[in-house]
């Protein structure tokens, strides 16, 4: 690597040392790019053993920040030295190429952002890797997979913090993350990114990263969930970059199976009219389809897989996330706006 390449500062955040942590630090040793700095924003401070093992690694211990991922991610803008804040959580490690691939990008001045795929480990979970299939599988991950799995080149205007290089200055020049949003502080960083300093932020599957997922089907329900209460109130408050149809697909999804259920009982059990019989016939047609599409789904997954038992687990795991997903999506449609961290109503 050449002695006049760029300093770029790696941002992790977490609230306590983890064995996540403990399998990604190595990994920055691995890099193939020499200038760069590590720092660890963590409430709660690490063993003095942990401390004197990673001598390269700068823990910042900021416990006034629990619970608040945004504000430990502004702390960048203090302590890190860089051209560069590297911005990856805690569950994920890079690919070697990982910073010299981002670098690279950057040499086009009208690049503000680089972001990249989050691939499942090798060593996951079978639990986890379902979880991992059914966000970058055709059917369940809709719109979205080239987040999860290396997917062509391309700009766009909104991408999550689990793998988001960004240009220090203009970080610093949009005033760094918004803490009144978790999850969705990063999509709030990204539209100012692109709409006050008129950049892109690049897709690129070789800045990649290897991101552990949240394993079926609890906490992978319970992420998800998040990310549609998050989606939906910003589909009211910030329309720019959210108010898009195929963000709207599982909450009409979810309407149509709660209804259409509704519908059948009564068709089936009780004396219905025409237009009820009428409606759970088209809801029975539908949701046969719907049913197929996930079977064929699950086996895109074996293909990819070779494990039976994690393509199975896609289909009730991609059914069950385009509903939860759905609902919440809706509840965030009607949450009441929400004050930034400046006081001004969004």
């Amino acid at each position: 690597m050449q002695k006049n390449s760029p300093l770029v500062s790696i941002i992790i955040i977490c609230e306590g040392y983890n064995s996540f942590l403990s399998e990604a630090l190595p990994y920055y040793d691995k890099l193939d790019y020499s200038n760069f700095e590590v720092f660890v924003f963590i409430t709660e401070k690490p063993s003095k053993d942990v401390i004197q093992k990673y001598t390269k690694v700068k823990f910042i211990i900021s416990p006034e920040t629990k619970n608040k991922p945004a504000e430990k991610r502004d702390l960048a803008i203090k302590y890190a030295k860089g051209e560069f804040f590297a911005f990856i959580d805690d569950d994920a490690f890079p690919h070697k190429d990982w910073l010299k691939n981002a670098v690279e990008i950057f040499r086009n001045e009208k690049v503000v952002a680089v972001g990249g795929p989050g691939v499942t480990p090798e060593n996951a979970s079978l639990q986890e890797k379902a979880s991992g299939f059914v966000s970058s599988s055709p059917f369940g991950g809709f719109g979205s997979t080239y987040r999860f799995i290396p997917q062509e080149r391309r700009e766009v205007d909104d991408f999550p913090s689990m793998n988001l290089i960004v240009r220090a200055e203009d970080f610093k020049k949009v005033g760094g993350f918004d803490s009144s949003f978790y999850p969705g502080e990063d999509t709030k960083l990204c539209l100012d990114l692109t709409q006050k300093l008129n950049k892109k932020i690049i897709y690129d599957p070789e800045v990649l990263v290897y991101h552990h997922k949240r394993p079926l089907f609890k906490k992978h329900l319970i992420q998800n969930g998040r990310y549609g209460l998050h989606r939906g109130h910003f589909a009211k408050i910030l329309p720019k970059t959210s108010r898009r149809w195929f963000y709207f697909i599982p909450s009409i999804f979810a309407v149509g199976v709660i209804t259409g259920n509704v519908a059948t009982i009564i068709s089936e059990y009780t004396k219905s009219t025409a237009l009820i019989d009428i409606y759970a016939t088209i809801f029975q047609f539908f949701f046969g389809i719907y049913i197929f599409m996930l079977f064929i789904n699950a086996i895109w997954v074996f293909t990819k897989s070779k494990n039976l038992y994690v393509s199975f687990l896609t289909i009730p795991g991609v059914f069950l996330t385009h509903l939860w997903y759905g609902i919440k999506f809706i509840q965030g449609l009607l949450k009441p706006q929400m004050e930034d961290k400046y006081g001004r109503s969004e």
